[in-house]
């Protein structure tokens, strides 16, 4: 199958365009602010602002309050966009200790790490080998990327569940599969985005996962949050991925399942990806 010329995905999945300042939490450096927000951090007393980083100044104990008193306050401001009431762990992106809790929103706005879980779901050909993609459309309500296209499953590693418990429990929420449904599944890579974003920065690692579906087995999403499925013939799939129709995540995704099985064998978008993996899920 020949690939297309051009990538959205391969070149949004490490754009750096803002300057951003480095963001420390017990003397770790957890993530990175844009540079135009020091004025208005300067305001809080529970974080250090200076020309070479912020940093939160609070015992351990207090940081989850803390951060909840700062970031409502930058929502309240317009300042954070896109509040959704979730609690995301904050990683040291070193070690993936979690060194506090916070609103799910502001991981972007201080572009610290979170982690995501997606699987691309696929039916099999008369040879047995992948023939077509389940694409999903995202709600033309969601506060992210509304309207674009996506993985069979994907979803935010929320706080206290690992990738594959969240993987278990989106395929629910988004497909109506149950976890039977999902038994057939196998590893994939572990994908890494650092990508500015309206909302700040996302740094992500992605946990990617195959999933064979029977034929005539239909995903039904449960939660509002999927407008439609489609199953696409791979050369359709891969077009679609190619664009900005796709979300960057879901296209890197899709991207790494063709190059894995084989589908589309091209040197060079091998070697752009390559610096993307980071590992294998699991």
């Amino acid at each position: 199958m020949s690939p297309p010329a051009t990538w959205y995905a391969l070149t949004a999945a490490t754009r750096a365009e803002r300057p951003r300042l480095p963001f420390s939490v017990g003397g770790r450096v957890v993530g990175s602010v844009a540079a135009g927000e020091a004025e208005a951090l300067a305001g809080f007393a529970e974080l250090e602002v200076g020309t070479d980083g912020v940093s939160l100044a609070v015992p351990a104990d207090e940081r989850d309050a803390a951060l909840a008193r700062i970031n409502t306050t930058l929502r309240d401001a317009g300042r954070l966009l896109g509040w959704r009431d979730e609690l995301f762990p904050l990683y040291d992106p070193q070690t993936q200790d979690v060194l506090a809790r916070f609103e799910r929103a502001a991981a972007r706005y201080w572009g610290t790490l979170t982690l995501g879980a997606h699987a691309t779901g696929w039916v099999a050909g008369a040879d047995g080998r992948p023939a077509a993609l389940w694409i999903a459309q995202r709600s033309f309500s969601k506060s992210t990327d509304p309207g674009l296209h996506d993985n069979l499953i994907g979803g935010g590693v929320a706080d206290g569940q690992t990738p594959e418990q969240t993987l278990l429990r989106e395929a629910w929420e988004e497909a109506g599969l149950a976890p039977e449904d999902l038994a057939p599944r196998r590893p994939g890579s572990v994908l890494r985005t650092a990508r500015d974003v309206p909302e700040g920065l996302q740094h992500e690692l992605i946990h990617c996962w195959d999933l064979e579906l029977p034929a005539g087995r239909l995903p039904q999403n449960q939660d509002g949050e999927v407008h439609a499925f489609r199953l696409l013939p791979l050369e359709q799939a891969l077009a679609l991925a190619a664009t900005a129709a796709m979300t960057v995540d879901a296209a890197l995704v899709t991207l790494d399942f063709l190059l894995r099985h084989g589908l589309v064998a091209d040197a060079a978008l091998q070697a752009r990806l390559a610096p993307l993996r980071v590992g294998m899920a699991g």
